[in-house]
């Protein structure tokens, strides 16, 4: 006890030091309660990024240029949707054109926030009228651009294998997914590179560094406590502190452990792991009279914690203009070194992606129901992912029951597909389930509170109408459907073809991870978000909300409701796919790679040349 007072005695006093100091202010209370949506969401072809806009290059970039055109009812920030023509949509198009009255529609919370900015010209129909008629317009320009991208991979990339190093942590899946998508497309653009994962806090870090692993265990398990100390170490003065400590006692170490695996580039994917081992590989160049280039990949969406960014690093890749903003004011980061890349992700969700196309054109339906079939699944029934419940929502079996409830009181026909993981005891449960019991059990809609709970995250006046409306249909109960919808739920173990999952799904249900938003997005799957961890994961949020394809709540009856609202209503699902692909990039990873692999090999070539010039010295 005697050991730790000093230590709880010193957090105190920094806290209340620091807290009048500046921090990223994007994540300090809840994103719901200051977000606009009428912002751009193209963030390519020439448009103005919006704040929290999903970034893109190389070949990709040009798939969604042809694109921003279908998502033009999202490109104006006065108006979410765009004034276009009445014309009637394409006979023989797979996209109807909403035949009831907006105001017969289920109303839910991202359709209001579209008929609150509604233009003169017919809302969410118009959007989906302009949306179908530009899928028709872009058709072939679509499959010129992959069979360009196919021909590319095609091509022998110039430059031999490589020894990458990447630094990462078990500090969540996402680290080390992002890692190991970067490691197979090394391995694919150049054949026989070999690649270590190094962890340089757990393998030569003094205390408290080396403690990282398990102190982050505990510290995502208890979001206060996470919240508290995510925003007293994102500060200036804590984390000089934090660099000179760093510094002055495990710089030696780290520098010898790089140097034992004689990298030709290090690659960082984590926050921790860029200052100190920034330093010591300048150190490693100036002792073996080469240079060692040094890439920072940051795997946050939205947010971004300020150790991410260092001015020593060769480039840094970002997947938002949040954080290319975010690089550049924290840390001082130069515009050349900045590259708006996109999260990496697996490589099975680019092939999926080029295999469907735009998720909801004719093209991807039919796809997605060949997928379906593959994988077992009601190709004729909606289809909800559901991964993950996080922190502040209950369990991952309350969402489960919420939604089956609600989905069979209206009448809607679906497929819960539950990923339980290795949660073997979860999966039994939903496999000898009572669902009939479930819905006896369950309090009746004009019972529910959660109207009211969700009145207050939205400041919109016209948005507070039409939750009213809703209220008031839940009351006089015709929101109750007079068939009861045939609902099949699925419980998954561990998967291993994910994105075969999500090109099956209608929507996903899981918390704010930013891997799983980028893949959701990359194969344009609109997304309900549950729950974040405080500071790192709530500009995630951000970029659900302003990229216009899904929404938060923290509440299981609020998400099964909006679920339901958005599985009843076409329109709404058109516009939210697009979105999403705008936002998406399937082959960031790729697009990393080449030109990390590019830039290497010139520094190799660099290096090989200065040691023959010292050598006819």
């Amino acid at each position: 006890m005697t050991n730790i007072l000093p230590i709880i005695t010193t957090t105190t006093l920094l806290f209340f030091l620091l807290t009048t100091c500046p921090r990223e202010t994007t994540s300090t209370s809840s994103p719901l309660l200051k977000l606009p949506f009428g912002v751009a969401l193209s963030t390519r072809g020439g448009t103005t990024p919006p704040p929290g806009g999903g970034g893109g290059g190389g070949a990709n970039a040009n798939i969604s240029a042809a694109l921003s055109g279908g998502a033009a009812a999202f490109t104006s920030n006065a108006s979410v949707v765009a004034p276009v023509t009445t014309a009637s949509p394409p006979q023989n198009s797979a996209i109807a054109t909403p035949t009831l009255p907006e105001e017969e529609v289920p109303v839910g919370r991202v359709r209001g926030r579209l008929l609150a900015h509604k233009s003169s010209d017919g809302g969410v129909a118009a959007a989906a009228r302009a949306t179908t008629r530009r899928w028709e317009e872009v058709a072939g320009e679509i499959e010129d651009v992959v069979a360009a991208r196919n021909a590319t991979d095609d091509e022998d990339v110039k430059g031999g294998p490589l020894k990458v190093l990447f630094l990462s942590s078990d500090t969540g899946g996402g680290h080390r997914a992002s890692a190991e998508a970067l490691a197979k497309q090394f391995q694919r653009h150049y054949p026989n590179t070999t690649y270590s994962l190094l962890d340089v806090w757990t393998a030569d870090g003094c205390l408290p560094y080396r403690t990282l692993v398990p102190t982050y265990k505990h510290l995502s398990a208890h979001p206060r406590q996470w919240r508290l100390l995510y925003h007293i170490s994102n500060t200036g003065p804590y984390m000089l502190i934090v660099d000179i400590h760093s510094f002055l006692t495990c710089e030696r170490k780290v520098r010898r452990r790089i140097k034992s695996y004689n990298p030709d580039v290090v690659v960082s994917v984590h926050p921790t792991m860029n200052n100190i081992p920034i330093i010591a590989t300048r150190k490693i160049a100036k002792e073996e009279g080469r240079h060692v280039p040094f890439f920072t990949v940051v795997t946050d969406f939205g947010s971004g914690h300020c150790t991410w960014f260092k001015n020593g690093v060769d480039r840094i890749y970002v997947a938002s203009e949040r954080i290319r903003r975010l690089a550049k004011r924290r840390g001082g980061v130069k515009d050349e070194k900045l590259v708006m890349s996109g999260l990496p992700i697996r490589h099975q969700f680019a092939v999926e992606a080029g295999n469907m196309g735009q998720r909801r054109s004719p093209v991807g339906m039919a796809y997605q129901r060949m997928v379906r079939e593959e994988l077992g699944v009601d190709v004729d029934k909606k289809t909800v992912l559901v991964m993950g419940g996080g922190e502040g929502v209950g369990s991952l079996s309350d969402i489960v029951d919420s939604l089956y409830v609600t989905f069979s009181k209206q009448g809607i026909d679906a497929t819960i597909l539950v990923v339980c993981g290795r949660n073997a005891k979860l999966q039994k449960k939903l496999e000898t389930r009572d669902w009939e019991q479930i819905i006896k059990q369950s309090e009746r809609l004009k019972k529910r509170r959660h109207f009211h709970r969700l009145r207050w995250m939205v400041p919109s006046k016209r948005i507070r109408q039409s939750l009213k409306r809703a209220a008031k249909a839940a009351k006089e109960g015709t929101l109750e459907a007079s068939k009861k919808g045939s609902v099949d739920v699925v419980g998954l173990g561990f998967v291993t073809e994910m994105a075969k999952y999500m090109v099956a799904s209608d929507v996903l249900v899981t918390k704010a991870g930013p891997g799983t938003i980028a893949e959701a997005a990359a194969l344009g799957l609109p997304v309900m978000l549950t729950s974040f961890l405080p500071g790192q994961e709530a500009g995630n949020v951000n970029i659900v909300l302003d990229g216009g394809f899904g929404d938060f709540c923290d509440e299981p009856w609020g998400i099964s409701e909006e679920v339901a609202c958005w599985l009843r209503d076409e329109a709404l699902m058109d516009i939210m796919s697009v979105a999403a692909s705008d936002v998406g990039v399937p082959n960031a990873a790729s697009d990393i790679v080449l030109d990390i692999g590019t830039s290497t090999h010139e520094w190799m070539l660099k290096n090989e040349e200065q040691r023959r010039a010292k050598e006819e010295q």
